[in-house]
């Protein structure tokens, strides 16, 4: 199974990518079943719930020709990312491989769809591309007592792009929160794929600039795993169900020197082995002015 949002922004439905009874894949509505794929319902067992639903032949076909593709989870409380947990990334970064997780906190604005135009920040000139795996939990948790326990607090997992702004991040007055908080600079899907249908131990994660490769690497090579992740953060949070974590980038981006970070009308594809391709375009941020008297 695959869930996703299909809709304007805002208004999307939830729906789910399954085998037809001819064994061709299509697309079911979820509404049967739930308002949106959040929180509440992957917490509710909402995989299991979906697997009956489509067994029994209770969820209706739709046609998602024509729909946007929104991000595959709605809105999360929390966006966490991991930096440095590739030893080539850190490499790269001239930093050491850290001992234990570097952890930030990004805002819930810069979630947005796989295929969303992208805002380049203004007057941002050091824009980066990350191709990471995002793990979505899948219900609430804090001070889980073992690795064991947080794996089985994954709801799934998902393509992901954490775009950061790198003078924003590590200038003279930068800051990690800072280089991480540009609206829509986290893309997000398409899919969501359930955790029992996934294994993250070893999925090929790339990118693609304007049409050339950029970054090829294996989540084999992380530092620590998704599971080690969660277990980690619920030390010094409360994870939420829907909450999203960014595992960290491997080694490949711009602020490398190897290649020009972006500019507006560039194109960034992200894909990771089994779900899915997401492609977002750079556009030229606009500032927005309100006036008038106080």
């Amino acid at each position: 199974m695959k869930f996703l949002r299909l809709g304007d922004a805002g208004a999307e439905q939830p729906a789910v990518l399954a085998a037809s009874p001819d064994g061709t894949e299509r697309a079911y509505s979820l509404l049967p079943l739930t308002r949106d794929i959040d929180g509440a319902f992957l917490a509710d067992d909402g995989a299991a719930r979906v697997r009956a639903a489509l067994a029994a032949g209770e969820l209706p076909a739709l046609d998602p020709a024509g729909l946007r593709i929104g991000a595959p989870v709605a809105r999360p409380r929390s966006v966490i990312g991991i930096g440095l947990n590739y030893a080539d990334h850190a490499a790269e970064a001239g930093a050491e491989v850290p001992t234990v997780p570097v952890v930030f906190l990004k805002p819930t604005s810069t979630v947005a769809g796989p295929f969303d135009p992208a805002p380049h920040p203004a007057p941002g000139g050091k824009y980066d591309w990350e191709a990471e795996l995002a793990v979505v939990v899948g219900r609430d948790a804090h001070l889980l007592p073992t690795v064991a326990a947080a794996a089985e607090c994954i709801a799934g997992y998902a393509c992901a792009n954490d775009l950061s702004e790198r003078e924003w991040q590590m200038g003279a007055a930068g800051q990690w929160t800072k280089g991480k908080s540009a609206p829509g600079s986290t893309p997000l899907g398409p899919w969501l794929v359930p955790a029992d249908e996934a294994d993250p131990a070893d999925l090929r994660v790339r990118s693609w600039v304007n049409g050339e490769a950029r970054q090829d690497s294996r989540t084999a090579d992380l530092v620590f795993s998704p599971a080690e992740l969660v277990h980690h953060v619920s030390q010094y949070m409360l994870l939420e169900a829907g909450d999203v974590i960014l595992t960290g980038t491997p080694a490949g981006v711009a602020l490398s020197g190897r290649f020009p970070y972006l500019a507006p009308g560039d194109t960034v594809e992200v894909e990771v082995e089994g779900l899915g391709r997401q492609r977002c375009t750079l556009a030229a941020e606009r500032a927005e002015v309100t006036s008038g008297a106080r």
